[in-house]
C-alpha cells in the first residue's frame, strides 16, 4: 500500500461491499492495487453490490477513474452491480463517458494476434469487396459517359476547363524535367554499349523508339498518378469527410457525373498530348547527349532520328498515354470516394490511388506490349 492513498473494504449486513478510499489519489503519489478488491468481488460469497466511500478522499486525477474502472469491470464480469453515487460528481461524469463510447474491436493492435490462415481469409474476402466496387463504380462511370452526348450528366464546362489546366499546363515543368533526364540517361546507356561495336549512331534510334514507343507514355503516366491521381484522391476523399458528396446526392445530383466524369476526361484529354510533348523533350535529351558527350553529329542524329520513327510508333504510344489517363482517373477517383470519414482515411486513400495506378499502369504496359507484338504493330 502507498503511503498517503489506501484502500480498504467492507461488508454490510444487507451484503453490499463498501470500497472506501482514503488520502490523495494522483499519480505522483502513486496508488495502491485493485487486485485485492477484484479478488473480493470474485470470491464466495459475491456481494450484492458495489459502493464506494470517498469521504475522506482529498485530491484526485486519472489513477481514481482508472481504479474505478477496473473494480467495475471485475464487477460486471461477476455479475455484481455497481452504485457509483459514491464517487465525486466530476468522476462519475468522466466514467459514465468512458462507457458510452464502446471500444473498437480493432483498437488494442497490441492485443492478440490472428492466425495466418484468418488473415488471408480476411484480405481475400476485402480484395474481392474491392474488386466487386471498382468493378461498379467504371460501370457508373462508363455510364455516365454515355450520358453526356445527349445531355443528360450534368457536368460545368468550367470546372472541366479548370481540370485541364491542372492536368495539362499545370504539369509541363515536372514532366519536362523528368523527360529530359530520361532521354539522358537513354543516350548515355544506349551510347556506352554501342560505341564498342562502332554504331554509336544507332544511339538516336534507341532514344525515340525508348520515348515514343514506351518510356515517354508510361513514365507521363507515372508522373500524373503521382500528381494528378493523388490529388484527385485527397480532393474526393476530403469531400467525402465534409459530407461534400452526400449533400450532392441529396439535391439529387449524381457526384459521378458532377466530380468523377470531368476529372476523368481531362485527363484523357491530356495525357496523350503530355506524353506527345514528353516524347520530343526525351529526345531532345538525348541529342544533347549524344552530341555533346559522344560526338554524333547534330543533323545526322536528326536524320537517324527520323528515319526510325514512323507514324505508327506516335499512334501506338498515343493509344497507350489514353489508356494510361482513363486508369490514373479512375484509380484516383475510386480511392477518393470510398474513403473514410477521417483525415487519416484521406491520406491512406491517397496512398493507395498511387499504388493502384501505378499497378495499373504497369499491368495496361504489359498488356499492350504483347498485343502489339501479336498484331505486329
Amino acid at each position: 500500500m502507498t503511503q498517503g492513498t489506501e484502500v480498504s473494504t467492507a461488508r454490510l449486513d444487507d451484503g453490499t461491499l463498501v470500497v472506501r478510499l482514503d488520502g490523495s489519489w494522483v499519480l505522483e503519489g502513486g496508488i495502491p492495487s485493485a487486485e485485492p478488491v477484484i479478488r473480493e468481488i470474485s470470491t464466495p460469497p459475491l456481494p450484492a453490490r458495489i459502493a464506494f466511500d470517498v469521504s475522506t478522499l482529498e485530491d484526485w486525477d486519472s489513477s481514481l477513474l482508472v481504479f474505478a474502472r477496473q473494480v467495475g469491470e471485475a464487477a460486471e464480469v461477476s455479475g455484481v452491480g455497481v452504485d457509483s453515487s459514491g464517487l465525486p460528481p466530476g468522476a462519475r461524469r468522466l466514467i459514465d463517458l468512458a462507457a458510452a463510447v464502446p471500444e473498437r474491436a480493432d483498437a488494442r493492435r497490441g492485443g492478440r494476434r490472428d492466425r495466418p490462415l484468418a488473415r488471408l481469409g480476411r484480405g481475400a474476402f476485402s480484395f474481392f469487396g474491392t474488386t466487386r466496387r471498382l468493378i461498379e463504380f467504371i460501370g457508373l462511370t462508363f455510364l455516365s459517359v454515355l450520358r453526356l452526348p445527349v445531355g443528360r450528366a450534368r457536368v460545368r464546362g468550367r470546372d472541366f476547363w479548370l481540370f485541364v489546366q491542372e492536368a495539362g499546363a499545370d504539369a509541363l515543368p515536372i514532366v519536362s524535367l523528368i523527360s529530359f533526364l530520361i532521354g539522358v540517361i537513354l543516350a548515355f546507356i544506349g551510347a556506352l554499349q554501342l560505341r564498342q561495336f562502332g554504331a554509336i549512331v544507332w544511339t538516336a534510334n534507341i532514344v525515340a523508339i525508348g520515348m515514343v514507343r514506351y518510356l515517354g507514355p508510361m513514365m507521363t503516366a507515372i508522373i500524373m498518378a503521382g500528381r494528378t491521381g493523388a490529388s484527385y484522391a485527397a480532393q474526393l476523399g476530403t469531400m467525402t469527410v465534409n459530407e461534400e458528396v452526400d449533400a450532392l446526392r441529396t439535391l439529387g445530383i449524381s457526384p459521378i457525373d458532377f466530380l468523377v466524369l470531368p476529372r476523368t476526361l481531362a485527363l484523357v484529354l491530356m495525357l496523350p498530348l503530355l506524353t506527345l510533348y514528353a516524347d520530343f523533350v526525351g529526345m531532345l535529351g538525348g541529342a544533347v547527349i549524344g552530341t555533346l558527350a559522344f560526338g554524333i553529329g547534330t543533323q545526322e542524329y536528326i536524320s537517324q532520328t527520323q528515319s526510325i520513327l514512323t507514324m505508327k510508333d506516335f499512334l501506338s504510344g498515343l493509344n497507350m498515354a489514353a489508356s494510361y489517363g482513363i486508369l490514373i482517373a479512375i484509380a484516383g477517383c475510386f480511392r477518393g470516394m470510398s474513403s473514410g470519414r477521417s483525415a487519416a482515411a484521406v491520406g491512406e486513400a491517397t496512398t493507395k490511388a498511387v499504388v493502384m495506378a501505378i499497378v495499373l499502369i504497369v499491368l495496361a504496359t504489359a498488356f499492350w506490349t504483347v498485343l502489339y507484338d501479336i498484331l505486329g504493330i
